[in-house]
């Protein structure tokens, strides 16, 4: 079986060494990340939209030529679920405005957190959000007829909305609506949920039932290791951090003998792209060994 050259590594945000080895502007990211042999880049806009357009065009460019796929990470603090309807019209509001932020950067993926539940029922909550994404894909029509996707994101904290089915159900609204997959949320969300190859496949198989193999050939994915507690998440840690799950090396395997070509974005606290380059670093290992008949 040969490397699906179309599967993507890459970090969201930038790494500390990043500024450590003198780096003030995320316009020199597609480069750096280039010569680390890496392919992807997810920009941060999670604590709030100010990046200028002149500079966001900047970044596109450089990204352009050193073929570095875009994705943008919309504020935290949307909340598409919330009963005030002010908030869930400027989450509305926070969403579009990621998307024109990601026309400046070239960026074809806007991954969002659909929100929480809080002092309302779940049902509730969804109902809320699937009102309001109903609103954003009429108002977004002219983004995802260019080929922009929506990406709703699985959550780590169990009073969020963002369960697998719930996130699936939302990309069912519309075909430009894609998971993010985030395989550390999953896990601390199940309480230790991912603990074998099987347990990724149950995952993919569930995806794909949803809606079907072509979105989910091109999955969008959040990978990094995670601590939780009852409640679900507490905190992202590092590859290197092996008493936290899950394992990255059996996705690996499902990836390769699916066929899957996803964009894999590690968000290890501080070291992402390190991180980034490892996760990458054991998908050619298991490319290897299939090749050679071993998995």
């Amino acid at each position: 079986m040969n490397l699906n050259n179309s599967i993507r590594f890459g970090p969201s945000g930038n790494s500390e060494s990043f500024y450590k080895q003198g780096h003030k502007s995320s316009i020199d990211m597609p480069k750096w990340l280039h010569d680390m042999g890496l392919n992807a880049y997810e920009y941060s806009l999670t604590r709030g939209i100010n990046i200028k357009e002149e500079t966001a065009r900047l970044i596109g460019t450089e990204a352009r030529k050193y073929d570095i796929a875009v994705s943008v990470h919309a504020p935290y603090y949307i909340n598409l679920a919330s009963p005030e309807k002010e908030i869930a019209k400027k989450s509305k509001e926070y969403i579009l405005d990621s998307l024109k932020v990601a026309t400046w950067l070239g960026a074809k993926r806007v991954v969002f957190h659909p929100g929480s539940c809080a002092k309302i029922s779940r049902q509730k909550a969804n109902e809320n959000v699937i009102h309001m994404l109903k609103q954003l894909i009429d108002q977004a029509k002219d983004y995802l007829q260019s080929g922009m996707f929506l990406c709703p994101e699985t959550m780590g904290k169990l009073n969020q909305v963002g369960t697998l089915d719930e996130i699936l159900h939302f990309c069912s609204l519309h075909d430009n609506m894609m998971p993010t997959l985030d395989f550390g949320h999953l896990h601390a969300r199940g309480l230790g949920a991912i603990n074998s190859k099987e347990d990724y496949q149950e995952i993919i198989d569930r995806v794909e039932n949803a809606i079907g193999y072509e979105r989910t050939k091109s999955f969008h994915s959040h990978f990094s290791r995670i601590e939780f507690t009852e409640g679900g998440e507490k905190k992202h840690w590092t590859i290197s951090d092996t008493q936290y799950g899950p394992e990255f090396s059996y996705l690996a395997e499902v990836i390769i003998e699916r066929r899957l070509s996803p964009t894999i974005i590690c968000e290890s606290r501080g070291v992402m792209a390190e991180d980034a380059l490892k996760l990458k670093n054991i998908y050619e290992e298991k490319i290897t060994l299939s090749n050679n008949g071993n998995i």
